[in-house]
C-alpha cells in the first residue's frame, strides 16, 4: 500500500528518498511526492500522479532539490482520485506544516468542520490533510512540533503512519504511528523513517519498530522516543537479517517469475530445522504452547485474506486429514463483524504475508480480546502481527516484491502442513505415517523444480488463453483452493474475468457458461476422487469447452479430451497443492506478460493492505 520515506543526516536527502520509495513500488501506488528541507531552510514539495518516473521528470535541477532533510511518500487512493493535488506530501493551508500519511483517518469530516471553522481551508479530497492542519492548530498552543502531534493523535480515529517536517523547526522529522507501520533505520550520524525496511536496507540494518501511539523526535545527531502520554520509551534495536540480492530481480524478467522460481528453495526454507526425523514429527518453538496445551486442542480457527485465505483452505484439509481437529476458516475482513463464536479450547491462526494487513489485525484483536489463544503465521519478521500474537511461526520466505503472491502461498501450506503433522502425532497418526509423510516433504522441492522446468512449455499454452474474456477454473477436494488461487492470480495481473468452482459443482450453474470460447482450466490428479473429476471434465468436453488440464505424471486418459495437458509430479494427495499450484502461477505469469501488462504492479493493487 502506500510507502513512506524520510531521511536526516549529512547527505542530500533527494536522491536517497528517491530511491527509497523506488524499492516501495512493489506495494502499489498511483502517485509520489517529496518534501524537502532546502538550503534557506524550507519546505519545498514536488508531486506527481503516476509513476516515480513521473516525479523525477518534474524535479527542478539538483541544486533546487538539494537538503539533508526530506520526506517521500507513495500514495495508493482511498480518499479521492488518484491526482496532483491529492498526492502526498500534503501541507497545511498556511504551509507551515508537511506531512505524508498511510492509512485512513475515520473522524476526518468532523475535525474538517472544526479546523474550517478555525479558519484552514483545503485543497484535496484527501483526509491526510486534516492531520496538516491539525498539527499546525495545537503548534500555535504548544510551540513544539512533537507536543502539536501528540495532542493531535489524542483527536484523531483510524490507522496512521506519518512523518512530518515544519518550517518552524527545520533541524527535525516528527514520525509517529498507529495500526499502520513505520520504522525508524540508525544509520551512521544519519536517521531514517520508512514503512518498509526495503526502503532502507542498503543504507542501515540496524531498526526500531515503532509500537502503537509512539512518536520519534529526530534531530541533533539523536532521536527521543515517547508515547501519546509523554512517557520516555526505551526501544529495542533489531537487525534485519535480509540478503538485499532479495529486492534485486536478478536475470528475471519480473519479480513474480523470480519468485515463482525460487520455490524449490523457500520451500524448503519453511520446513528446514523443524522436523525431528527420530520422532517422525515436528518442532515449532514459536508456537509457546506446551505439548499438553496442544494436546487440548478441540477446535481451530484460521483467519487470513486473498491469497492466504486460500492457503487456509487448503490447511483446513491436511490438519483436518492428519489430526482429525475440525478446523473453520474465515475472512478476516468479516470476522469480527460477525460476533464470532470462540469455543473453549479453540486455538486461533492468523495468516497474513506482510504481517500488517489491516483486516487481519483486526480479527486478531477481536479474537484475544474474547479470550483466545492468537498464533501468526507471518513472513515479516518484527511486523505487527508477529509482535502482537501470543506465538506463532515464519514462513522465511525472504522479501516477496510482486504484489500477486506465489512463494509465501507455498512457503504458508508447507508451514500448515507441519502444523498438520505436530498436532496429528499427538493425536491420530502413527510414527510409520509421520514418516512416510515428512519424506515425501522433503521431495517436494526437486519436485516443484521439475515443472518449472516446464516453464517454455506452459508459456506456449498461456498463448492460446491470452486473448480470452473469461475462463473457469476447476478441482475438487484439497485442489479446490488451488482452482481458487488460479483464478485470483488470473485475475490479479491479466485483468480477466477468472472463476474457480468445485468441478462437482459446475452442473449447478456454471456450465451454462461453457462453450468452444471459455478456457477450462481443471486439477484431474490421481486420488481417490480422481473418477469422479474426469467425469464432471467429460461434461466440459461435450459443451466444447476447451480444457487445460494438470494431471499426474503418466496418465493418459485426459489426453482423449484436453486440448492441452501439464503433467507434474506424483506425491501423496494431501501435498497435491504444493504442486498443482505452480502451473496456475506460470499460466498466469505467461499470460498478463503476454498481454504487455505490469505484472509486478497490477492496477489498483497493493501488496500490504493496511485500511480496512
Amino acid at each position: 500500500m502506500c510507502g513512506i520515506v524520510g531521511y536526516i543526516g549529512k547527505r542530500n536527502a533527494t536522491p536517497i528518498i528517491i530511491e527509497g520509495i523506488k524499492r516501495l513500488e512493489y506495494r502499489g501506488y498511483d502517485s509520489a511526492g517529496i518534501a524537502i528541507i532546502n538550503k534557506d531552510k524550507k519546505i519545498s514539495v514536488f508531486k506527481e500522479k503516476g509513476k516515480i518516473i513521473e516525479l523525477e521528470r518534474a524535479l527542478p535541477k539538483p541544486s533546487e532539490t538539494a537538503g539533508n532533510i526530506g520526506i517521500a511518500h507513495t500514495r495508493w487512493a482511498t480518499h479521492g482520485e488518484p491526482n496532483q493535488a491529492n498526492a502526498h506530501p500534503h501541507t497545511s493551508s498556511n504551509n507551515r506544516i508537511t506531512l505524508v500519511h498511510n492509512g485512513i483517518i475515520e473522524n476526518y469530516k468532523n475535525l474538517k468542520s472544526k479546523l474550517e471553522k478555525s479558519g484552514y481551508t483545503f485543497s484535496s479530497e484527501t483526509d491526510s490533510e486534516i492531520f496538516a492542519n491539525l498539527i499546525d492548530f495545537f503548534l500555535d498552543k504548544t510551540n513544539s512540533l512533537t507536543e502539536a502531534v501528540r495532542e493531535s493523535m489524542k483527536l484523531v480515529e483510524g490507522t496512521y503512519g506519518i512523518a512530518v517536517l515544519s518550517n518552524d523547526s527545520p533541524d527535525q522529522i516528527v514520525a509517529f504511528r498507529k495500526g499502520s507501520p513505520l520504522i525508524l533505520g540508525i544509520g551512521d550520524d544519519e536517521f531514517f523513517v520508512c514503512s518498509d525496511v526495503s526502503a532502507i536496507i542498503i543504507h542501515t540494518k540496524k531498526v526500531i519498530y515503532l509500537q502503537d501511539n509512539e512518536i520519534v523526535t529526530i534531530k541533533n545527531n539523536t532521536f527521543e522516543i515517547t508515547n501519546v502520554h509523554n512517557e520516555n520509551i526505551k526501544a529495542k534495536v533489531s537487525i534485519v537479517d535480509w540478503d538485499v540480492s532479495s529486492i534485486d530481480k536478478g536475470d528475471f524478467p519480473h519479480f513474480m517469475l523470480k519468485e515463482i522460481f525460487e520455490q524449490p528453495t523457500t520451500v524448503k526454507n519453511a520446513f528446514r530445522g523443524r522436523i525431528v526425523e527420530k520422532l517422525s514429527t515436528v518442532r515449532l518453538g514459536g508456537l509457546n504452547m506446551t505439548g499438553e496445551e496442544l494436546r487440548k486442542v478441540q477446535k481451530i480457527q484460521i483467519i487470513a485474506c486473498g491469497t492466504s485465505w486460500h492457503a487456509a483452505l487448503i490447511g483446513k484439509n491436511i490438519i483436518e486429514h492428519l489430526a482429525r481437529i475440525p478446523v473453520e476458516v474465515e475472512y478476516a475482513s468479516e470476522y469480527r463483524y460477525k460476533n464470532p463464536i470462540i469455543p473453549i479450547e479453540t486455538l486461533v491462526f492468523v495468516i497474513s504475508q506482510s504481517g500488517e494487513t489491516a483486516d487481519s489485525l483486526a480479527a486478531l484483536r477481536e479474537a484475544q480480546a474474547r479470550g483466545a489463544r492468537v498464533l501468526g503465521i507471518t513472513n515479516t519478521i518484527g511486523s505487527t502481527i508477529a509482535r502482537e500474537s501470543d506465538g506463532g511461526v515464519y514462513i522465511h520466505a525472504g522479501t516477496e516484491i510482486g504484489v500477486a503472491s506465489t512463494k509465501a502461498f507455498t512457503s504458508q501450506v508447507t508451514i500448515l502442513s507441519l502444523l498438520a503433522v505436530l498436532l496429528g502425532r499427538m493425536k491420530n497418526i502413527s510414527p510409520v505415517y509421520g514418516m512416510e509423510f515428512i519424506k515425501e516433504l522433503h521431495r517436494i522441492p526437486d519436485k516443484i523444480q521439475r515443472i518449472l522446468d516446464k516453464n517454455d512449455e506452459i508459456e506456449k499454452i498461456a498463448e492460446t488463453i491470452k486473448d480470452s474474456h473469461n475462463a473457469l477454473y476447476l478441482g475438487r477436494g484439497v485442489n479446490f483452493p488451488v482452482a481458487l488461487e488460479g483464478a485470483l492470480k488470473l485475475k490479479e495481473i491479466s485483468y480477466l474475468h477468472a472463476e474457480g468452482y468445485p468441478a462437482a459443482e459446475m452442473k449447478h450453474g456454471p456450465i451454462a457458461l461453457i462453450d468452444e470460447n471459455m478456457p477450462v482450466i481443471s486439477i484431474a490428479l490421481k486420488d481417490v476422487i480422481y473418477e469422479k473429476i474426469i467425469s464432471n471434465l467429460q461434461e466440459v468436453k461435450a459443451r466444447n469447452g476447451r480444457l487445460i488440464t494438470i494431471a499426474t505424471e503418466g496418465d493418459n486418459v485426459v489426453k482423449s479430451f484436453s486440448e492441452n495437458v501439464i503433467y507434474i509430479p506424483e506425491t501423496v494427495p494431501i501435498l497435491q497443492p504444493l504442486l498443482s499450484v505452480i502451473p496456475m502461477q506460470l499460466l498466469a505469469y505467461h499470460v498478463a506478460n503476454l498481454r504487455g501488462l505490469d505484472v509486478d504492479q497490477p492496477r489498483n493493487l497493493a501488496k500490504s493492505v493496511t485500511v480496512e
